[in-house]
């Protein structure tokens, strides 16, 4: 997936928000409960300056019942403290993850939108890096981002507050210095999110190419390439090495800054201070006071580094998240469309053209088609000629790029896109068995459906047979993308699926041109149950599957060069005569 544009926070910011709305309560109490733990911090060094003061100033007065009146107080504001960072820790913590969870269901709803384009051109190792890991650290940001600057700016606002009621000078010479780490913070956080970035993509670059090896290890020990496998994963490693060597330059760049920039303030506070005592300006109750005010403001700025990495990495999730929600779905349901019921199967291509998004180049252009229920439609030809494309407008796989496809007089973008799919089967050669059981995989044609349909629609496919021979029958596990099976054996299951699922047009691409004459025999049997009473369109590999099909059309970059049934084109001695006598002779 290729990198995109950095973008601005305030924007980041802004498409976050919305999330905390359901958690708004919570949020609430969790920023209260920040209020009285900083306001524990806060209290305590007065109450230093009280007691210092009174036994510089008035030891006989500082007596037993006061300094026990005193613990008392720190006691109960303690009690206090440990409640509210115990609320902040449990229910702050489980508003992140919740607000995690709600992003990560955001954005898989939004992978389902989109079309067969976009995952064309992006890597699903990208895809899954976003979906996973990218928002792990969403927990922490969601919690501790208002957390910690809520904290932070009370605590900055009050000190200064504060120590203004005792030396408006020595204040205003502290916090003078605080614009200069301000300055460093964004300096080191532009630079710490870029480098974050790139550790997310080459993540997600990693996930790809062990995707890619592991879901091809066949081929690699077919080959005898693992040594290649593993130098291409020490390549993708040694670049994520790289860039967490970046992220962590600058944030020790950062860190050290900032442990100078504290080093400087403690000193002006106690240059300054002894300076304003000498000359009578403050008393060492106050500089102590002062004292244990720096303390608590470094140790506030302390946490803010601290949190800074998992600030970064939270901003950079956000924003990896955003470059999916705003990516456009291209298939877009009418606020309108109404449902398509009990379809005949009539089709009509009404002046059809199609070219992708990114090329303007006319795959399909002025396809001009009526078909009747029941028809058998075959396409053939050389690659490259549209025909799994045509084939892909139906179901609105791809939208139309001019003229329209209509369904019983309805043009299919007018109706919902479940009641259209649902209204059209597809088996495709290259078969996709989910990870679970043989039942499992076929009761995916129709959710709910009960075991006695499940049965029958295997019987009907011709699967029942072998599958009661599996070691557990219909509970026997696939495995990953079913290849503890033949590949007739999927097939049958796949189109067992479509018996299920009865829609009355089916799409059959390719359904037997991998398999083995023994298997396609049998598939293709079944395939012939499936086709009766549905309108059928067949994308030909092996042209004599198709001698009765009610219409042939030869498509080649050109469009339909011809269309007839196969008496009329083989009389008519033209490009599918050609192709037929070429399989013929093999």
């Amino acid at each position: 997936m290729r990198e995109e544009k950095q973008m601005k926070m305030g924007y980041l910011i802004k498409r976050f928000v919305p999330y905390f709305k359901k958690y708004k309560g919570i949020l609430a109490l969790d920023l209260v409960c920040a209020s009285l733990t900083t306001l524990c911090e806060l209290v305590f060094p007065m109450l230093v300056r009280y007691i210092t003061d009174m036994g510089i100033n008035n030891l006989a007065g500082l007596t037993v019942g006061i300094i026990l009146k005193i613990a008392l107080f720190y006691l109960v504001l303690r009690i206090i403290d440990a409640a509210a960072n115990f609320y902040m820790a449990d229910n702050g913590h489980v508003m992140g993850a919740r607000i995690e969870t709600d992003m990560r269901r955001d954005l898989f709803a939004h992978l389902e939108t989109l079309s067969h384009a976009y995952y064309s051109e992006h890597k699903v190792g990208q895809i899954m890096a976003r979906i996973t890991s990218d928002l792990f650290d969403i927990t922490e940001f969601a919690h501790h981002c208002p957390e910690e600057f809520f904290i932070a700016g009370v605590k900055i606002i009050a000190s200064f507050i504060i120590l203004c009621g005792v030396n408006v000078p020595l204040t205003v010479i502290m916090f003078a210095s605080l614009p200069l780490i301000f300055l460093f913070v964004k300096f080191f956080n532009t630079r710490m999110r870029r480098a974050f970035k790139k550790q997310r993509n080459q993540i997600g670059e990693i996930n790809s190419q062990v995707e890619d090896s592991l879901l091809g290890i066949r081929v690699v020990k077919s080959f005898a390439n693992e040594d290649i496998e593993k130098q291409k994963f020490a390549d993708g490693n040694a670049k994520f090495l790289d860039t967490k060597k970046l992220g962590y330059f600058y944030m020790a760049g950062f860190q050290t800054s900032n442990r100078a920039f504290e080093g400087v303030m403690y000193l002006i506070v106690v240059v300054a201070g002894a300076l304003f005592m000498i000359n009578g300006k403050i008393n060492p109750a106050d500089l102590t006071a002062y004292l244990l005010y720096v303390s608590t403001l470094l140790a506030t700025l302390r946490t803010i580094i601290q949190f800074t990495e998992q600030f970064q990495r939270g901003m950079t999730g956000i924003e990896r998240f955003l470059e999916i929600m705003d990516a456009p779905a291209d298939i877009i349901e009418k606020p309108d469309a109404k449902e398509l019921v009990d379809p005949r199967g009539d089709i009509t291509f009404d002046n059809v053209g199609f070219h992708y998004s990114d090329d303007n180049s006319d795959v399909l252009s002025h396809i001009n088609l009526n078909i009747k229920k029941g028809d058998s439609v075959a396409l053939v030809g050389p690659s490259g000629g549209g025909k799994t494309t045509l084939c892909s407008l139906i179901p609105r796989f791809y939208d139309v790029t001019e003229g329209r496809i209509l369904i019983d007089g309805t043009d299919i973008r007018d109706v919902t896109l479940s009641s259209l799919r649902n209204s059209v089967g597809v088996v495709q050669q290259d078969v996709y068995l989910f990870s679970g059981t043989v039942y499992d995989n076929i009761s995916y044609g129709l959710p709910g459906a009960d075991r006695a349909a499940v049965i029958e629609a295997a019987k009907r496919a011709g699967a029942h047979e072998f599958i009661s021979e599996l070691p557990k029958g219909y509970n026997t596990y696939v495995g990953e993308r079913g290849v503890k099976l033949s590949g007739g054996q999927k097939q049958r299951i796949s189109i067992a699926r479509v018996f299920l699922k009865n829609p009355p047009i089916l799409i059959l691409d390719e359904a037997t041109s991998a398999l083995d004459n023994e298997s396609e025999r049998i598939v293709q049997e079944s395939l012939e149950k499936l086709a009766k009473g549905r309108t059928v369109f067949t994308i030909a590999h092996r042209l004599t599957t198709i001698r009765n099909a009610n219409l042939i059309l030869v498509l080649t970059e050109n469009g339909i060069e011809e269309q007839g049934t196969h008496k009329e084109l083989i009389e008519k001695g033209g490009l599918y005569y050609d192709l037929y006598s070429m399989y013929s002779s093999l």
